[in-house]
């Protein structure tokens, strides 16, 4: 299957637009990362503490914000989680601190202040843990259970929690939600000793400074490896000049991306490094299809000018990119609308990553070939090898 038949474009007539288009999103990416919003690393990199919050109703992120501003949480960061029908909120809070004390306070602070109207002496259930509730019961003993009442009341316990986080989705509006699967004594001593909030707390995960700071730096040196390899792999299979082209392409490639991000202030996480990876080696890929194509075609094309040449390749190589190109494009292009938000920013990576990868295989490591070659001619040096190596 073709889109393109016989094309006769005139890639390297139009290399000079090319380059201004990748300047301005280069140079734009650049200065978003030095003057505006820096690199916008995720909780992953920097440390901090995300808590998971599901309300009973549709949450308002202003509000959020102010209550988060009050208690002087002004570097916290709050975005819908999931589907919007499930009414939850990520709340990302920037630690500076090293201990897990301080890191532990900052997430008992968020939850602290979500927490408003609370009755005195009393707990919120919503929040509370099997082992909060069981204490209370076992002080309580509503059952009069006298020396079975450690195991029973651990087991009313662990069914409230499971009738709240798995019947309720964490959340219960009303003690009546209990009602036939906990023993009606138990459940209702409740209300004398706990309160239900707006909100419960699903998950909370904490990553130190340090452990950020460790992540930060592997993901540098996969990244670099990665070039690294590449670039030995090129030279050695082709001509140096190719490994040098595919690896500036890449890291033109890898710029724009986290330019994007930082432009886009979107979080930086584990799982968008990931893509990035990925992205890596798909741009690489293309660039060597097209790179193949241009050593083949100067073996038959001797008389050539190099530049007619690597026109050539690349319009008979353009079906192929397209259909690659495009069918990946629409694959990832649906993961980033129907992903949901876990795994909006792997595949808002992706849908970037693919765009800029596929354009540069075209206008920028196949003019940087070349344009090498027209350097050495005018500093009188003999042309490089360019059919590489044999197998």
């Amino acid at each position: 299957m073709e889109f393109f038949r016989n094309t006769n474009i005139d890639f390297l007539g139009k290399k000079w637009y090319f380059l201004a288009f990748s300047l301005v999103f280069s140079v734009a990416g650049i200065f978003s990362m030095l003057f505006w919003h820096g690199i916008p690393y995720g909780v992953d990199f920097r440390g901090g503490t995300l808590v998971y919050v599901k309300f009973s109703h549709t949450p308002d992120d202003n509000a959020l914000r102010a209550a988060m501003d009050r208690a002087g949480l002004r570097n916290a960061k709050i975005q819908r989680y999931d589907v919007p029908s499930n009414n939850e909120v990520l709340i990302d809070l920037d630690v500076q601190e090293t201990s897990e004390q301080a890191l532990d306070n900052g997430k008992n602070k968020i939850i602290q202040t979500l927490e408003t109207n609370v009755p005195a002496g009393k707990s919120d259930l919503n929040n509370s843990s099997s082992l909060a509730i069981k204490n209370y019961l076992m002080d309580k003993d509503p059952m009069h259970l006298g020396s079975d009442a450690d195991q029973k009341y651990t087991q009313q316990a662990q069914a409230i929690v499971d009738a709240r986080d798995k019947g309720q989705g964490g959340v219960l509006s009303s003690f009546d939600q209990l009602k036939g699967s906990v023993d009606p004594a138990a459940a209702g001593s409740l209300p004398d000793g706990f309160f239900l909030s707006d909100f419960g707390v699903r998950n909370v995960e904490i990553v130190g400074p340090q452990v950020g700071a460790q992540l930060r730096k592997q993901a540098l040196l996969a990244t670099a490896y990665s070039l690294a390899g590449m670039l030995i792999y090129l030279g050695f299979r082709f001509e140096w000049i190719y490994g040098i082209a595919a690896v500036v392409t890449v890291f033109h490639d890898t710029l724009i991306t986290v330019g994007a991000f930082s432009l886009l202030n979107k979080d930086i996480s584990l799982t968008v490094i990931a893509a990035i990876l990925t992205l890596i080696g798909y741009s690489n890929n293309d660039t060597i299809v097209v790179f193949d194509r241009i050593r083949e075609n100067i073996k038959l094309m001797r008389r050539e000018k190099l530049s007619e040449i690597v026109n050539r390749s690349i319009n008979q190589t353009l079906s192929r990119t397209i259909l690659t190109a495009g069918l990946t494009f629409l694959t990832v292009l649906a993961l980033y609308l129907f992903g949901g938000e876990v795994l909006r920013g792997f595949s808002l990576a992706l849908v970037i990553g693919i765009l800029i990868g596929t354009y540069s295989s075209i206008a920028i490591a196949a003019p940087i070939l070349v344009a090498y070659q027209d350097w050495r001619i005018e500093k009188g040096k003999r042309p490089v090898a360019m059919p590489g190596r044999t197998k």
